[in-house]
């Protein structure tokens, strides 16, 4: 069956902006999460958001980094890594990059 988010992350009310990522176990460093952002140019950014990519929030210290990727077909994608250990209960963030903050 069909999952929008890995079993170990759950979207939760959050203290930095509205709802984020945060995890329900230990993640370790380096650990790939998934596929946040797909690239499309008939959308606006010309990237689509996964739910993976929806929800995590930006911070000037992050625990996780986007990664360049790409699909078979050779479509870039970015995948969100933790970049440090992660507790339970903590929430996902990282340094916004792909969009205009000032909308």
């Amino acid at each position: 069956m069909y999952s929008p988010l890995p079993p170990f992350l759950i979207i939760n009310q959050s203290y930095i902006h509205g709802n984020g990522l945060f995890s329900t176990t230990v993640i370790f460093p380096s650990v790939d999460l998934g596929i946040t952002h797909i690239h499309n140019k008939q959308f606006t950014d010309e990237w689509i958001r996964t739910p993976l990519g929806g929800f995590y929030n930006h911070s000037e210290t992050p625990n996780c980094c986007l990664i360049d990727d790409t699909l078979e077909d050779s479509t870039p994608i970015k995948r969100l890594v933790t970049l440090q250990h992660i507790s339970p209960n903590e929430e996902l963030t990282c340094t916004y990059s792909l969009y205009d903050q000032n909308f």
